[in-house]
């Protein structure tokens, strides 16, 4: 594979911590697969081991750079971020991975800033849509001046890829998305779906509740719908700072018994496979690994046609529905009500929508991962 293919290569990735989220399970997945597939991998976090959330495969050597926690001010932020760098150097040195990949902007940044004349090549990632991101610009400038030097950029989507190509000119930017899981594992804390009774639908939504996922305008659009539908109920599966405002819209809008926000379910799966119709209402998205998880289950969707994300996902009208212009509640509530009002339509494209679980399956993208590791691991 390279001239010194009797030494193992040794992967290093980079993260801030395992505590929950796309970027830490995607880390912890590539880590098993390139354990798996006889490579030495280390998975190095600054955040302790107290706070994982996710089991790192048998054979994974594990890091804690203990270099967590926020600060007060730029000194500290620079002192802090100094020791970050110098830290992960050392461990570099210590180590001597080939490759070492950052995930996420912050650890994508300190990778490329401690690798820095050292004989490892660094992957940086990209795993939000950077104008949906709230970064400092402190970071901005880094991504600037240190993404030119990595040996690639990886971004989850072409639409993100377009905005690197523009916005941080020189980078050497690929798109390699997420997998969907499937089958789907159970997590904390399972939540028992409420048993529909006779003849009632649910429609689906989930995420954090969160601005930029636009629980505000749905819950006014299934507003104008709800008399319409009276046996379908709305469903946001999520926590988050809106919570307050959205129960405080529903009471005003007198729908507290037609709209539930059950809060975080682990048992995802079963949700997914005791609704009728998925709803995602984005102003931006990632790649959207819940919008994935709706479609492998089988569901047919229903997405505001965002910068990035569903356009990648959904083919309109073959196995799922991409509404413009975003933040419409009409919009929203028509392609709403014309699904809610046709099982036929739902049901021919859910039969597609399962389409996902091969277009993103892990093979398919473990491959593309692979290439992008054999272009490191060929010595220049």
């Amino acid at each position: 594979m390279h001239s010194h293919s009797a030494v193992r290569p040794h992967i290093m990735l980079l993260i801030h911590s395992l505590g929950g989220g796309g970027a830490e399970r995607v880390a912890v997945d590539l880590s098993a697969a390139w354990v798996a597939r006889g490579y030495r991998v280390s998975l190095v976090t600054q955040a302790g081991r107290d706070k994982d959330a996710y089991t790192v495969a048998e054979g994974v050597e594990r890091h804690v750079l203990g270099t967590a926690g926020s600060s007060r001010g730029r000194l500290e932020a620079l002192w802090k971020n100094w020791r970050r760098v110098s830290r992960l150097r050392s461990l570099i040195r210590k180590t001597k991975p080939d490759v070492v990949l950052g995930m996420m902007t912050t650890s994508s940044v300190l990778a490329i800033s401690a690798a820095k004349g050292l004989p490892c090549k660094v992957i940086a990632t990209e795993h939000t849509h950077p104008p949906s991101q709230s970064l400092s610009s402190f970071w901005q400038k880094a991504r600037l001046r240190t993404y030119p030097q990595a040996h690639a950029v990886i971004a989850l989507t072409a639409g993100t890829a377009d905005w690197l190509r523009e916005h941080v000119p020189g980078s050497q930017v690929q798109v390699i998305p997420n997998a969907v899981r499937w089958p789907m594992d159970s997590a904390e804390p399972v939540v028992p779906v409420p048993e529909l009774p006779e003849g009632r639908k649910r429609l689906l939504a989930v995420g954090r509740l969160h601005p930029v996922k636009g629980f505000d305008t749905l819950i006014e659009s299934f507003a104008m719908l709800s008399n319409y539908f009276p046996d379908w109920d709305l469903v946001i599966l999520g926590e988050g700072e809106q919570r307050a405002p959205l129960e405080a819209r529903i009471e005003e809008l007198e729908l507290q018994e037609r709209i539930q926000l059950p809060g975080r379910v682990g048992n995802m799966a079963d949700w997914y496979e005791q609704s009728d119709l998925y709803v995602l209402s984005s102003r931006m998205e990632g790649l959207s690994n819940s919008l994935l998880e709706a479609m492998a289950s089988g569901l047919t969707a229903v997405a505001f046609d965002c910068d990035t994300g569903p356009r990648e996902i959904i083919r309109a009208n073959i196995d799922g529905v991409l509404v413009r212009p975003i933040e419409d509640v009409e919009a929203l509530a028509a392609h709403l009500s014309d699904l809610m009002s046709n099982e036929d339509k739902r049901q021919r494209l859910a039969r597609r929508a399962t389409d996902v679980r091969d277009r993103f399956s892990s093979a398919r993208v473990l491959a593309l991962w692979q290439q992008v590791l054999e272009q490191c691991l060929r010595r220049p």
